[in-house]
């Protein structure tokens, strides 16, 4: 537990010494979006040398038996699909961020009022959703969606709509299939296992994470069908 109490003050520490970094990027977006990027990427690194948690990213396999699987179409970081993750913690979404290129994530306003940091994901290209507006808002956020991928970045959605524990299995959000209906993009889903070593609350646990990115599947699957693609390897 100790490690988990200076891993935190680091990291409380670690983000108050990079705000002044990102309030001078916000200058530019593509300078704004490398810090962001890069400031996740450190986050990462300090929960290795603190806590000895590491990550490994598994992708799936192109062919089988030697026989290629559909060419080009098991795998999309390009934008041309949604990615839908299961979120666990922290850590994924750091992951992510430096794996994927051009992210950009859809999260609640209120995030995004948070002095400096608020305002560098603003910059970076994230998307608040008002998640009281019902339909009406879906729409909207559907029409800023679309603007950003044909701008080249790539969507990344948390289905579940918020943290969940290991072992935890809970419906996902209509509001993926909407997207994925109305924008006409296959779906990418991704399982981890990072809340086995980084819990929402809790100690923080020494081992290997694993982010797993499995086989595109089409805008007109179920929502079970998604869960089960992004829970299939997760804890």
């Amino acid at each position: 537990m100790l490690r988990t109490i200076i891993f935190k003050i680091l990291l409380g520490v670690y983000f108050v010494l990079w705000s002044p970094i990102l309030l001078v990027a916000l200058i530019s977006k593509k300078l704004n979006t490398y810090m962001v990027i890069k400031c996740a990427a450190g986050v990462l690194v300090l929960a290795r040398i603190i806590c000895n948690i590491k990550y490994q990213v598994h992708y799936p396999p192109t062919e089988e038996d030697g026989v290629p699987t559909t060419p080009n179409d098991n795998l999309r970081l390009d934008g041309k699909s949604i990615i839908a993750s299961k979120h666990m913690s922290i850590m994924e979404v750091a992951i992510l961020a430096t794996n994927v290129q051009n992210p950009f994530f859809i999260v609640k306003r209120e995030l995004l009022w948070i002095p400096v940091y608020g305002w560098a994901f603003w910059r970076m290209g994230l998307q608040p959703v008002n998640r009281a507006r019902g339909a009406t808002n879906m729409h909207k956020l559907t029409e800023a969606v679309a603007k950003k991928i044909m701008n080249g970045q790539t969507l990344i959605i948390f289905p579940e709509g918020t943290r969940v524990k290991p072992g935890v299995r809970i419906p996902l959000k209509r509001g993926l299939l909407f997207l994925a209906h109305q924008l006409k993009l296959p779906i990418l889903p991704v399982g981890t296992d990072t809340g086995v070593y980084w819990p929402k609350h809790g100690k923080m646990t020494s081992g290997t994470a694993h982010v797993y990115f499995e086989p595109i599947i089409p805008s007109t699957s179920s929502l079970s069908e998604i869960a089960e693609a992004i829970n299939r390897h997760s804890a």
